[in-house]
């Protein structure tokens, strides 16, 4: 008969041959890491079903048990909505001029942090190594900060004709340029990462395949990186789709509102505030960047801001 096969030991029997004192160690240990979890994760879920029983019913009771079920404060879905003697517009074309802000921001972000991480990291020229300090120094800024230079740089460009209805101040598009240039240092120092740790040797065979330095960048090295270009591309996404202190201070037409500044406003006049439509718009106002992050949460797994793919 030949040699028997050692069998791997079993999970139960490596947990036996741990020491009762070091079994009881892990055991409280797991324990109390659950009771925090749970601790900070109740408001959070509290928030939310309460946020829930008040968009769907006309009164709570005790906080969370609706007294009559109701659709009528989502009425914002297929017509205005009136508090006191304010109308509001149909959230629909608030609900593109959030899309389109968002999808803006997305994509001047990924173009531009992609070209700029690329030249930052495979690029020999002066000034180099303080312009990588400077780009991360620049995402350090306060946006209240600049609040008044950007007023000023879009109240100059507003009154050129021509583009300034369309780039300068009350003007989707323009804000859509600040919000961008703000996002931009920190994308770019991300991009920066992932292309640090592509080897060479991929890049210069593309070189001696005939590939330019803008072709080697298009066709070979972006298909290495795309995890990490979509992970930037979630983050511009959901910055810009949550965007309210730049919209607030810098649009001023309702024909431009996106759904924070349209959720801002159902606060009416004298502070009147009708929690049920305000907890109803809110959480449709939360939905799509939910489900977007569900949809495309293993990308973000799949990747490390250092640039190595999970």
């Amino acid at each position: 008969m030949g040699a028997q096969e050692t069998l791997a030991p079993t999970s139960a029997e490596i947990i036996a041959r741990v020491p009762l004192g070091e079994r009881i160690r892990i055991r409280v240990g797991r324990f109390l890491a659950y009771v925090l979890i749970t601790l900070v994760s109740v408001p959070i879920v509290v928030m939310y079903v309460w946020l829930f029983m008040q968009s769907v019913s006309t009164r709570v009771l005790l906080g969370f048990i609706p007294e009559h079920i109701t659709f009528e404060n989502w009425r914002f879905l297929w017509s205005k909505v009136t508090i006191g003697a304010r109308t509001y517009s149909s959230i629909w074309p608030v609900v593109v001029n959030t899309l389109l802000f968002a999808l803006g921001v997305t994509f001047l972000v990924v173009l531009v942090s992609t070209l700029s991480g690329f030249a930052l990291s495979r690029m020999q020229f002066r000034g180099r190594t303080q312009l990588t300090r400077l780009t991360i120094l620049l995402h350090a800024f306060p946006g209240v900060t600049l609040l008044i230079a950007i007023y000023y740089i879009l109240y100059t460009i507003w009154k050129i004709p021509v583009i300034g209805p369309i780039f300068g101040l009350n003007s989707i598009w323009g804000v859509v340029f600040v919000k961008s240039a703000l996002e931009i240092p920190m994308a770019a120092w991300i991009v920066k990462g992932f292309f640090d740790d592509i080897p060479w040797d991929i890049e210069w065979a593309a070189y001696v395949d005939g590939c330019t330095r803008l072709q080697a960048w298009r066709r070979v090295i972006m298909p290495v990186i795309r995890p990490g270009i979509a992970s930037v591309a979630i983050f511009a996404f959901l910055a810009g789709w949550s965007e309210f202190l730049y919209l607030f201070t810098f649009i001023f037409d309702q024909k431009n509102y996106t759904l924070s500044l349209y959720v801002k406003q159902l606060i009416g006049d004298f502070k009147f505030v009708d929690y049920g439509l305000l907890s109803a718009a809110a959480l449709f106002y939360m939905i799509p960047p939910l489900l977007f992050f569900l949809f495309t949460q293993k990308s973000l797994l799949s990747v490390s801001f250092g640039g190595v793919k999970g």
